[in-house]
């Protein structure tokens, strides 16, 4: 039996609801879960729908029996399968406690994920990527090869097919063009400190101001540098009878989780973009224990 999920966007209006729902029963599937925001701001309604074909129909059938009605509610809509891997490439620099936990997840299949390429712009983590069989890219970015360098990571991305990128602490800035080529498909992850406490050793800006709560935001790139739409944030508390080490060990303890929950977010289709923010539903209760996991 398929299981699929139907990802809906559209202007607030009576009846959506039955209207999918009639949709879904009329093609011989089974709501199994249902998510949904009316943005009474914006007048935009989102919804995310888990059900099972037992009729067999395929997602093609289901997206072109789906037109009329998408047309009728001006809707923008996806069908995915839930059971498939989304492609990913993951880019690091020199700080690895994101790609460690990244590639601990994928191997225990608590991130269900295909990785395709690790990209970085030093060696550091060469030896650790391909001993898990996983492809490894060194591409040197300066100021005067970053056009070159990008094109390169570029060709990675279309000969590997990558549906998503994660920067695991890349500590290169990506240019508009990038960012614009690849909207909505770039995850970043950095503290909470920002707009305070920018530059080198943000941690240790944050223990010399006496700071009690540090934490990590995951977002989507935009060209707006650390500023794109939110996925998920977290945080932990200090005291004062912590030291500046233990805030940098803490910090990378709350940045690993965070981007783990907001790639689960994005794999499984619960993130909508909403202007400069996002709508992002809740795990189903049989994903949660592995996105929760940390």
């Amino acid at each position: 039996m398929s299981k699929f999920a139907i990802r809906v966007q559209c202007p607030s209006r009576r009846g959506i609801v039955a209207a999918i729902a009639v949709f879904l029963a009329d093609q011989g599937c089974n709501i199994t879960d249902a998510s949904q925001f009316d943005d009474l701001e914006t007048g935009i309604f989102f919804m995310r729908i888990s059900f099972t074909s037992e009729k067999g129909r395929s997602i093609d059938e289901l997206t072109e029996a789906m037109g009329d009605l998408a047309t009728e509610f001006e809707m923008t809509f996806e069908i995915f399968d839930e059971s498939a891997k989304p492609k990913v490439i993951i880019m690091v620099s020199r700080f690895g406690h994101c790609l460690n936990d990244l590639l601990y997840r994928w191997r225990i299949g608590a991130l269900p994920i295909e990785i395709v390429a690790v990209i970085s712009n030093h060696m550091d983590y060469q030896k650790v990527v391909v001993n898990h069989d996983i492809p490894f890219h060194c591409i040197k970015v300066t100021k005067e090869n970053k056009p070159e360098a990008e094109a390169r990571i570029m060709n990675v991305v279309e000969d590997t097919g990558a549906d998503l990128i994660v920067l695991a602490r890349y500590m290169q800035i990506l240019s508009d063009q990038m960012c614009k080529q690849m909207s909505g498909r770039i995850i970043n992850i950095h503290h909470s400190f920002l707009p305070s406490f920018k530059g080198a050793n943000p941690y240790k800006q944050a223990y010399e101001r006496g700071v009690k709560l540090i934490g990590a935001t995951s977002h989507y790139v935009t060209a707006d540098l650390d500023e794109g739409p939110i996925i998920e944030q977290d945080t932990i508390r200090v005291t004062h009878a912590q030291s500046p080490n233990d805030y940098v060990s803490l910090g990378r303890d709350v940045e690993a989780q965070v981007l783990a929950r907001a790639i689960h977010a994005h794999i499984h289709g619960r993130v909508f973009l909403n202007g400069n923010k996002t709508v992002v539903f809740p795990a189903s209760p049989g994903s949660y224990a592995s996105e929760r996991m940390g």
